[in-house]
């Protein structure tokens, strides 16, 4: 048991390790989101389905929940912070009805979490139960988050682009996956090992789909560089040779 305990300990630190990358594998989506100054077609949806995922598993680990699962505690309540300061970023940039459309999904997510805290804790009695009733739900929400990234795959599928599917989210889903069910197997815990089992299968599939239009993604992205440049020419011929500049339309 004890060289066990040791093997799930060491897999659930790799495993913190990978789910921190996962977590913030975004952070190039949203510096291009920045200096854009708009989301674009980039989907809130994989973050807010990461952010209640967060919540629902820093639960489950909690001493009164599930006992000795201080590691599950650590990297989701460190993703927790990680996707509110996402989806605070999405709302800046985001316009008006998209903004509220977060916000709306947000505000339902605290309220849940809340909901959700307050009935484990004062209906069931017994660590065994409230890890039944978290548990669970954990299976949800974590099959969700691994989802998610599936919402776009029908962009991707139309455009055969995969512009708007980061490849860095889609690898490190297919790492924690992995990490987590061999964590979960080495002392059977089957709210841990079914929705990561789950989320190992989407991730393989967001890579395949990934791998089959990479190549169309680069060929449109400099289809589009070349009209920009053609445009551009167009635009200095029409002006005599020289580029339109706002001093040039000044009365």
């Amino acid at each position: 048991m004890a060289t066990a305990d040791i093997a799930r300990t060491v897999v659930g630190i790799i495993g913190n390790i990978i789910s921190g990358a996962l977590f913030l594998s975004p952070v190039p989506t949203f510096i291009e989101i920045f200096k854009k100054g708009s989301v674009e077609q980039f989907s809130p949806a994989p973050y807010l389905a990461t952010l209640v995922n967060c919540m629902v598993w820093t639960l489950y680990g909690l001493p009164m929940v599930h006992p000795h699962s201080i590691l599950v505690v650590t990297i989701n309540g460190s993703g927790c912070v990680i996707e509110l300061i996402f989806v605070t970023l999405y709302l800046i940039y985001s316009d008006g009805r998209k903004r509220l459309k977060v916000f709306l999904f947000l505000l339902v997510e605290l309220i849940f979490i809340t909901a959700l805290t307050l009935i484990t804790l004062t209906t069931a009695h017994t660590t065994k139960k409230r890890s039944a009733i978290v548990g669970t739900t954990c299976i949800l929400f974590n099959i969700m988050m691994y989802a998610a990234p599936l919402a776009i795959m029908k962009l991707v599928i139309k455009t055969k682009s995969v512009e708007y599917m980061p490849f860095s989210i889609s690898l490190a889903s297919f790492g924690n996956g992995v990490a987590w069910t061999t964590y979960a197997l080495i002392r059977f815990d089957p709210f841990i090992t079914i929705p990561n089992g789950l989320g190992t299968l989407f991730s393989v599939a967001q890579l395949i789909l990934y791998a089959t239009y990479y190549k169309s993604t680069k060929r449109q992205i400099a289809e589009r560089k070349s009209n920009r440049e053609v445009n551009m020419s167009q635009v200095v011929v029409a002006n005599g040779g020289q580029e339109s500049k706002p001093e040039d339309n000044r009365s």
